[in-house]
Parts: structure tokens; sequence; C-alpha cells
């Protein structure tokens, strides 16, 4: 049950009109916070999911913001602020898929990639740290995928490994603010991204399903949700991690 964790707080949701982003943005509702929505295309989805929390009594606002586009980022929390005057928590959840061969990469990947995991959550931190004041969270997003060996999806493990430095790294320049940063890195989790790519992460030749291979990947006995995924995002915007920074949460075991 919700327990007003967040009671008080604005936070920004970037990629925040479905997948894990939609569910923290909820999470955040429901523990009393306002929350911002940031979206890139899905504005109907956006606009369905602040209507819907602000029916249940949460203040909420979708905003489009391209997080490649650092002059769109900090029009997003020039927004937010304007909208609710101050701007305490950042959840970074948008982020984009690649799978591809060594030979088929081109710079063109490689820049989109790197532009919306790595570069776009960078810049969402700085302009969400130009707001906050001390007791500010930054949570980003990695993935399971930054310490596992997967066949062709080098370009996403090492878009999602550089987010896990930059947290470390920035923990101390924002920890003499009083902000802390941390990520969380899901495994595998029931999106539409998920559900699209699941199949590649096996090892080639396998030739298992989805699911089989899936059931035997992970520790626990299902494949996460998102809502079960945004409880972490939950635990590192509220005051019981306010001595955890520069840390990269994992929400399952990864088994192989």
């Amino acid at each position: 049950m919700p327990s007003g964790k967040l009671d008080g707080k604005v936070a920004v949701v970037t990629g925040g009109s479905r997948g894990i982003g939609a569910a923290v943005a909820t999470r955040f509702a429901e523990e009393g916070a306002s929350v911002v929505i940031g979206y890139r295309s899905g504005g109907e989805e956006a606009s369905e999911l602040a209507a819907k929390l602000e029916g249940s009594g949460a203040r909420c606002l979708a905003v489009k913001a391209d997080v490649a586009s650092p002059e769109q980022t900090s029009a997003l929390f020039d927004r937010t602020v304007e909208a609710f005057g101050r701007m305490d928590v950042l959840a970074s959840c948008a982020g984009i898929n690649h799978f591809g061969g060594l030979q088929e990469l081109t710079p063109e990947m490689a820049n989109q990639l790197f532009g919306v995991n790595t570069q776009g959550q960078l810049f969402a931190a700085q302009q969400a740290a130009r707001h906050m004041t001390a007791g500010g969270r930054i949570i980003l997003t990695s993935s399971n995928a930054s310490r596992r060996s997967i066949f062709q999806h080098t370009l996403y493990a090492a878009s999602k490994a550089a987010v896990e430095a930059m947290v470390r790294c920035l923990s101390i320049e924002l920890g003499q603010r009083g902000i802390t940063i941390n990520a969380v890195a899901p495994g595998a989790t029931k999106t539409d991204m998920a559900a699209k790519n699941a199949v590649k992460y096996q090892p080639p030749g396998l030739g298992l399903s989805a699911e089989e291979w899936l059931s035997l990947s992970y520790a626990l006995d299902h494949v996460a949700t998102p809502a079960e995924v945004a409880g972490a995002y939950v635990f590192l915007a509220g005051d019981d991690a306010g001595y955890i920074s520069g840390r990269t949460l994992q929400t399952e075991s990864c088994v192989f």
C-alpha cells in the first residue's frame, strides 16, 4: 500500500509514457509526488496517464521532450519548475535498444544509442541538478546487459555501462550539494521493447523460445513487470536511501 514516501516532492520521469517509465510515474504519484511525464513520441499515452493520475488526486503534467536534445531537456526542467515551483526527483527512464553485428555497426547507430542512453541521461542529470537543492534524488537507468556477454548487443551494453560510470563519478560532485545519484539496472521486464527483442538475448543457435530462455536466465520464477521494477526507483527516491549514492541497483539476479 502507498505510504506517502514522496509527499510534497516534485518528480520528473523521462520516458514516462510507457513501460518502466509509466510504472515509475504511477508509483511516484501514488506515493504523493507531483509528477511530470516526459515523452518523445508517446503523446497520447502520456496524456492519458497524466489524466488518470490526476483523476486519482495527483498533480501531473505531460511534457514533450526528446532527451537526445539538450535544449529540449533543459526546457523540460524549466517547465517543471514553472509549473510546480521546485524540482526534487529525476527518474531517467528514456532509452532505446539495439542488436547488431560488429560489421553492421555505423557511426549513425552509435550516435543514436549514445545520444539517448548515455548523453541523454547525462544532460538530464545536469539539468535536474541545476534546479535541485540538498535532498535531491537523481536516478538513472542502466541494464543488466552492462554486466553480461550478450551476442551482438555491443552498442546497447556499452551505452548502459557508461551510465554506471557516470553515476559513480557524479556521486562525489553532487554529494557536496547533498544530492544523491544512483542507477537502476533492470533485467528482463514485460515491456514492448522486451517483447520485441527477448529471444535475441540467448546465445546463437540455442533455439529456445523467449519465455523458455527467460525462465532459465533469472533467479525468480517469472519475468518482472514494470510495476515490480518501479519499486527500486521509489526506494532510491525516498528518505530510506538518503545515504546511498554512486550505486547501481540490479532488480534481479541473472543466472546466465
